[in-house]
């Protein structure tokens, strides 16, 4: 191959053909419990897509040819941007066992044209945090403490916080200065997608919901490197209508922040809090969003509740939580013993993604 060329892999239509059927079976499972009639069918219907889930994902990476792929990429490249099409925008790639190839992350981007435009922008402050914390009574103790450890990792003047019942559309809305002046803006809520009108996905707040054409008309991140949307279906795009990539990411992206980190699915709270205490941990060590995410990914996939216990006492939770994930854990290690990776199943960590620009 040339220097500078392409490599290109083609399947073959036998190979789409596979690749439709799966995504149709697997978009099928995750949305089965929402046609369930009864409560016990519904939690039996997602117990099984969980549970489904590595075997799926086994299956997408042999349907791929991720292997292959794999062989056609040099040694030398170290990161990989994802830039998929239409319904593969819906699948976790970065979760076919693709982290050991590159050490320096994986991320996704809408098209070629966007990172064209997010590598104009520079944002090299990460000192100012804007944080909207559990704002349905639901979540009060969703989150384990982690939004304030999160809070403990910045300059407490350049922290600001909208808590619980003061968390809402209309307060978010009317704080325009603060938000563009935020580096990073976390949210620990409800979030969801709207496949009949995408524009009215959104994350719910304590008064109203945040929509995505709210974020396109009245967002201006001019200082934002970084969303965090700590919720549920955050990261799905619409994909039937068009090849538009219409989404919250999307949207955030529109507004200026030059990186999003969302979910593809329905996500763990306790599993969820545990990763992103850990990914801005890692973003205090290093520039890089993606591996700071894919970094934390695998630290939640591969611990022992062993390893859990012996990090808690140097993490920044406050002493109740420290103590009360403490007994979590040690219930789970007289159980199943001290070896157990309690969220080593891909679908308490394969359902983030990193979005933009990667720094």
């Amino acid at each position: 191959m040339e220097r500078g060329s392409p490599s290109i892999y083609t399947s073959t239509p036998e190979d789409l053909a596979n690749l439709k059927t799966w995504a149709a079976d697997y978009l099928q499972a995750y949305y089965a419990p929402r046609r369930a009639e009864t409560d016990t069918e519904t939690e039996q219907l997602k117990q099984n897509w969980e549970t489904s889930l590595p075997t799926r994902l086994n299956q997408l990476a042999e349907i791929l040819h991720i292997k292959d792929i794999l062989a056609h990429i040099p040694e030398t490249c170290t990161q990989l941007i994802l830039i998929p099409h239409r319904y593969l925008h819906l699948l976790p790639l970065h979760a076919l066992n693709l982290f050991p190839r590159f050490p320096d992350g994986i991320r996704y981007l809408p098209s070629c044209q966007l990172l064209h435009q997010l590598q104009q922008q520079q944002r090299p402050d990460f000192q100012r945090l804007f944080a909207i914390q559990t704002p349905t009574s639901d979540l009060y103790e969703e989150d384990i403490g982690a939004v304030s450890a999160i809070t403990r990792q910045f300059p407490q003047p350049q922290v600001d916080i909208l808590k619980k019942d003061k968390a809402s559309k209309s307060t978010l809305l009317s704080s325009r200065e603060t938000l563009d002046a935020a580096n990073s803006l976390l949210f620990f809520c409800h979030g969801y997608f709207n496949p009949g009108s995408p524009l009215d996905s959104g994350l719910e707040l304590a008064d109203d919901t945040l929509t995505l054409e709210d974020i396109i008309a009245h967002f201006r991140l001019s200082n934002c490197r970084l969303v965090t949307l700590s919720a549920c279906e955050t990261g799905i795009p619409e994909i039937k209508r068009s090849d538009e990539y219409i989404s919250l990411p999307y949207g955030f992206l529109l507004a200026g922040s030059t990186n999003v980190v969302s979910s593809l699915w329905a996500v763990s709270a306790a599993a969820t809090a545990l990763l992103m205490i850990k990914l801005y941990q890692e973003l205090q060590q290093q520039e890089n969003i993606a591996l700071a995410l894919n970094t934390a990914q695998c630290w939640l996939r591969d611990s022992t509740v062993q390893d859990f216990r012996a990090w808690l006492p140097h993490s920044r939770l406050n002493r109740i939580w420290r103590i009360k994930l403490d007994q979590y854990f040690h219930a789970i290690e007289a159980e199943k013993g001290v070896t157990e990776k309690p969220f080593e199943s891909p679908y308490y960590w394969a359902a983030f993604c990193a979005i933009g620009k990667g720094v």
